[in-house]
């Protein structure tokens, strides 16, 4: 298999990704306390689909005026795989979105402690990886080791142990298909059109969590009314636009240096509720915060080395 190399600009369009979602966690927070899950998830996810249908389809008439009848019908063959891959993807994404929210619902269920154990995806990704002959170096593995030091810090109070639980362990299954999620997009994004890829992701994931709504929720129109903003948020900013750009920065970053990128969130998220819900950050969250910030820096100058020694 062919070794992809990382880009600046995969990596600056990962860090945004994480600092949007990262926010979002805000806006999932306030919207949790009058919308339940399955409604907050499945909503949000059809919107983000639905905002990015206009651009795909002003885009697409402006670029068929262009291409021959040859070009429109490689258009069609690429547009044709978006399909079977975007469904394929979002029913990972699905599973993944809601088996972490079905975690919340267990007895001692934790908010550090379960965005922690779906941060595993960070040692899943490079671990599975291997299976498909993707090699990574020692440095990149100290640099995961040391975020993930970090988001324990910043995840765990002092004194708070861990001790596992049901939740944990479907959390654990969250983290597994969240793995998938991100090896499946580094596959398939480079045959397809990021854009639709993620639009078509988006209905799936919407479609599916929809019906659990159906099925376990009871959503009222004074609970959609009275977290409208924060659902406004997280469907446009979190799933439309942060999710596509992540598709879009995988095609430029190596799926392990990604899903070390992505796990930002957890500190955008911790630096976000700071100043928005004006939630103290202790020394030791900051210290968390700043092993991570550390652990990615690391990881992107030694990679900058390599690759300049290599066309050197």
């Amino acid at each position: 298999m062919t070794e992809q190399k990382t880009h600046l600009k995969g990596v600056v369009i990962l860090l945004l990704t994480s600092l949007i979602w990262g926010v979002s966690f805000v806006s999932q927070s306030v919207g949790a306390e009058t919308i339940e899950p399955f409604t907050f998830m499945g909503i949000r996810t059809l919107m983000g689909a639905t905002v990015l249908v206009p651009f795909i389809f002003v885009r697409g008439r402006m670029a068929r005026r262009k291409l021959n009848s040859e070009q429109i019908a490689a258009r069609n063959r690429q547009n044709a795989k978006t399909f079977i891959y975007g469904g394929i993807i979002g029913i990972f994404l699905a599973a993944a979105t809601n088996i972490q929210q079905y975690a919340f619902t267990f007895p001692g269920a934790n908010a550090g402690k379960i965005a922690f154990i779906t941060a595993m995806y960070m040692f899943f990704v490079p671990i599975f990886g291997l299976f498909i002959k993707k090699r990574i170096s020692l440095l990149t593995w100290l640099c995961i080791i040391f975020g993930f030091i970090g988001l324990y810090f910043l995840c765990f109070k002092s004194g708070e142990s861990f001790s596992v639980n049901t939740g944990d362990i479907v959390t654990l299954a969250c983290a597994v298909f969240f793995t998938f999620q991100i090896l499946l997009i580094e596959k398939f994004a480079p045959e397809c059109d990021g854009i639709k890829l993620s639009c078509v992701e988006f209905y799936t994931a919407g479609i599916i969590t929809l019906v659990l709504m159906l099925i376990f929720d009871n959503p009222t129109w004074s609970g959609l009314r009275h977290g409208g903003i924060a659902l406004l948020y997280s469907g446009i900013m979190s799933c439309g636009i942060a999710y596509t750009m992540q598709v879009i920065g995988q095609k430029y970053c190596e799926a392990t240096v990604a899903s070390l990128l992505m796990c930002m969130e957890s500190v955008f998220a911790a630096i976000a509720s700071a100043i928005l819900l004006h939630e103290h950050l202790s020394g030791r969250e900051l210290i968390g915060c700043a092993v991570m910030f550390t652990a990615i820096i690391i990881s992107q100058i030694s990679d900058f080395f390599k690759q300049k020694t290599v066309r050197n």
